[in-house]
C-alpha cells in the first residue's frame, strides 16, 4: 500500500523546453524521461501502445523516423539539439492535450503498414488486421476474393492493407465522411494502389454498384453510455465515426439488412461491433454470429456468409 505522507512526484514540464533540452543528451535519457512523465501524467493508452513506456518507445522512435526495431546500440547514441527538441515538444503536447500520439506523429501502423492519420479519421486499431494479414483464407483458401468492399474505411487502412497483402484483387473505400475520404485517398497514393484501389463517397451502400466477395466493416459502434465516458484521448476522434446511437447498433442494424444485395452468393460479411457485441445478441437472439478470436487480443468481431444473411433476412429486416 502507497504511503499517504510519502512526497508526491512533480513532473518536469514544469520546465520550460529549452532547460528540458539542455538536461537530456541520449536515446535513453529521452525515452526514460518521456515515459515517466507519461506514468505521472496518467494518460489512456489504447490507440496503438498500452503502457507508458510503450507510448515512450513509439514516441521517441517515431520522432527520429527510426523503426521499431532498431538496433539496441542506438539507445545511448547522442541526439542533436533539434531532435530533442521535437521529443520534448511531443512528450509536451501529448501530455497537456491529450492528443493521441499518432495524431501528433501523423503516422499510424495496420497490418505492418504505416498510414497517414490525423483527426479528420479514426485511429487504426482493429483487430481486423490479423484477417488481413492472413488473406482472409478462413473464407477464401483457395482463390482470394475478386472484388473486396471496406465500408465505413476512415483512413482506408483495411482496404488498402487488404489490396496490399492480395495483390489480385479490386478494393471499393466507402465513406459518408468527405473529410475522412480525403485521407483515404492521401493513403491509396502512399502506396501507390491506385490502378485497384477506388474511393467512394457514400452512405453505406447508396452509392455502390455492382457485388462483392468480401465486405469488411469498421463502422461507429460505440453506445450512448460509452460514448459519455470515454477518456479524453477519444474525444479527439471524429465523434461521426464513434458514436451509433443509444446501443451502437444503428448503423449495424442497416448494414445487416443492406448488405446481402452487394454481396455475391458465395460472399461473407465481416463487422466489428467491439464491445456493442452484447447488444447485438440481445436484438438478434436467433442468430447464431460467428465471433472471431484473435491472437494480438480484440473482440466484437463477427462473420456473416451470404447464406446466413439470406437465411435470416426476416431478422434483419
Amino acid at each position: 500500500m502507497a504511503d499517504p505522507h510519502a512526497p508526491r512526484a512533480t513532473s518536469s514540464l514544469a520546465l520550460d523546453d529549452d532547460r528540458l533540452v539542455a538536461e537530456l543528451f541520449t536515446l535513453r535519457d529521452c525515452l526514460r524521461w518521456a515515459a515517466s512523465e507519461f506514468h505521472l501524467a496518467g494518460l489512456f493508452h489504447g490507440h496503438g501502445t498500452e503502457s507508458p513506456w510503450d507510448e515512450a518507445v513509439a514516441l521517441t522512435l517515431g520522432a527520429l523516423h527510426l523503426p521499431w526495431n532498431v538496433d539496441p546500440a542506438v539507445l545511448d547514441a547522442r541526439l542533436l539539439p533539434m531532435e530533442r527538441e521535437r521529443i520534448v515538444a511531443l512528450v509536451r503536447a501529448r501530455v497537456t492535450t491529450r492528443r493521441p500520439l499518432p495524431y501528433l506523429l501523423g503516422e499510424a501502423w495496420f497490418a505492418g503498414l504505416p498510414f497517414d492519420v490525423d483527426e479528420r479519421v479514426l485511429i487504426p486499431r482493429s483487430p481486423i488486421a490479423e484477417l488481413v494479414e492472413s488473406g482472409f483464407a478462413a473464407w477464401f483458401p483457395e482463390e482470394p476474393p475478386a472484388r473486396v468492399l471496406d465500408l465505413c474505411t476512415g483512413s482506408g487502412c483495411i482496404g488498402i492493407a487488404t489490396a496490399l497483402h492480395l495483390p489480385t484483387c479490386e478494393v471499393d473505400l466507402s465513406d459518408i465522411s468527405e473529410e475522412a475520404l480525403a485521407v483515404a485517398r492521401r493513403n491509396i497514393g502512399r502506396h501507390d494502389v491506385g490502378e485497384r484501389v477506388r474511393a467512394v463517397h457514400s452512405d453505406l451502400f447508396a452509392a455502390l454498384p455492382g457485388r462483392y466477395d468480401l465486405i469488411v466493416s469498421n463502422p461507429p459502434y460505440v453506445d450512448a453510455r460509452d460514448l459519455a465516458t470515454m477518456p479524453a484521448e477519444f474525444r479527439h476522434e471524429p465523434a461521426l465515426a464513434l458514436g451509433a446511437g443509444d446501443d451502437g447498433l444503428a448503423i449495424v442494424r442497416r448494414i445487416l439488412r443492406e448488405a446481402r444485395a452487394h454481396l455475391n452468393d458465395h460472399g461473407v460479411l465481416i463487422v466489428e461491433v467491439g464491445n456493442s457485441d452484447h447488444h447485438l445478441e440481445a436484438a438478434f437472439p436467433e442468430v447464431s454470429f460467428l465471433w472471431l478470436d484473435f491472437e494480438r487480443g480484440g473482440q466484437g468481431v463477427f462473420a456473416l456468409t451470404a447464406e446466413e444473411l439470406d437465411a435470416h433476412a426476416a431478422s434483419f429486416a
